[in-house]
């Protein structure tokens, strides 16, 4: 199907097309452990894998939260399986899905009818650069971004140190102080010739992950590119999703690694035993964040403090958790989780990632610090 095609559907089209959650669940679960299993050092090594974003997009990875409802729990399941495989693809499934989410809250309708089917279903592919506003509004950073009105649109220039699942003609959602006005929300395309994408260092984690710098030189932002106006507003109607979604890396990877301590129960049991925390508690952990996890993703639109209150506190369980599945089920492991080629050090290297992600462990602690109780 042509793009041109596939921007001609709306979203009733796609959430209409009797797409079901559970085979599409099985099916990306099923890519996953089968074509991911053997992409997963490749991608670790920096391999961008183009490919099987679009099996898992396929399969419909990315319109799971479409339609009446946005079955944002589904979407995150979806995630979590491709997690549980490479937490690196499920970041990537993240920033594909938060595209989405983007788009499903905008209501500019010539955004949503230009874009919407196309990155719902992979044709487009891209990310998010939140990173930075997401900061900025808890005043640890500045907006990168600055724009100035334009007859048709808005020119923007900035540089943006990291943003991810990028390529040459990917899109990506990003907010730009504005000159005598609020921050405006718009989609950035790649291909622009005022768009430079450039190489990072390299990683701990994450190098295939299509992680560039991007600098921006005086780009004409059409105003059917625009995703909202006033930002503000915005990013409060759509940041629980936004937030909740992440989720779905660390639920993957904390069974992964649960997986890993139960493999290893009986040439290590013996000793194993002594060790502070056993699978079960774990698996107990697990348990909690998902129902706290799934119960949040039933009315991802609630703006109430309390509501958002726990958003922040369940990601900052997330984190949390990740770091610690991780970390003992190398204890587990031992050395044979210590060699290279184990999927034990991988693991570890992601969790971190899980922790520092925006909004990190140390921005949520300050979020709910400057919560109402």
């Amino acid at each position: 199907m042509s793009l041109t095609a596939v921007t001609a559907l709306s979203p009733h089209d796609l959430s209409a097309s009797d797409l079901d959650p559970g085979a599409a669940l099985a099916e990306i679960g099923k890519i996953a452990v089968t074509d991911l299993s053997a992409w997963t050092r490749a991608i670790d090594e920096g391999t961008y894998p183009a490919t099987l974003l679009h099996r898992f997009a396929d399969a419909g990875a990315f319109r799971l939260h479409l339609g009446e409802g946005h079955r944002l729990g589904a979407a995150i399941e979806g995630m979590s399986r491709i997690s549980e495989v490479c937490t690196s693809s499920a970041f990537m499934a993240w920033c594909q899905n938060t595209l989405v989410w983007y788009l499903i809250n905008s209501e500019n309708a010539a955004a949503k009818a230009k874009y919407l089917a196309a990155a719902a279903t992979g044709h487009v592919l891209g990310g998010t650069a939140l990173s930075n506003p997401m900061k900025s509004f808890f005043g640890i950073e500045t907006l990168k971004l600055k724009g100035t009105r334009v007859e048709g649109g808005y020119s923007v220039k900035g540089i943006l140190p990291w943003v991810s699942n990028l390529g040459p003609g990917h899109f990506f959602g990003a907010i730009f102080a504005l000159e005598g006005g609020e921050p405006v929300m718009a989609l950035i395309d790649c291909a622009d010739p005022a768009v430079t994408l450039k190489p990072c260092e390299p990683f701990l984690s994450m190098d295939g992950t299509g992680t560039y710098g991007v600098q921006v030189r005086d780009l004409f932002v059409p105003d059917d590119m625009v995703l909202a106006h006033e930002a503000m507003p915005f990013v409060k109607k759509m940041r629980a999703g936004f937030i909740l979604l992440q989720a779905g890396m660390a639920i993957g990877l904390i069974r992964d690694c649960i997986a890993m301590m139960r493999e290893v129960e009986g040439p290590l049991g013996h000793v194993n035993r002594f060790l502070d925390v056993q699978p079960d508690a774990m698996a107990e952990t697990l348990a909690v964040l998902e129902s706290e996890v799934n119960a949040l993703a039933q009315t991802p639109l609630d703006t109430s403090p309390d509501y958002w209150r726990r958003v922040v506190a369940a990601r900052l369980l997330a984190g949390e958790a990740s770091v610690a599945a991780a970390h003992n089920a190398m204890l587990h492991c031992g050395a044979r989780g210590y060699v290279r080629a184990s999927r034990c050090q991988r693991r570890l290297r992601e969790a971190y990632f899980v922790a520092i992600v925006t909004p990190a462990t140390k921005q949520l602690k300050l979020m709910l610090e400057q919560l109402p109780a």
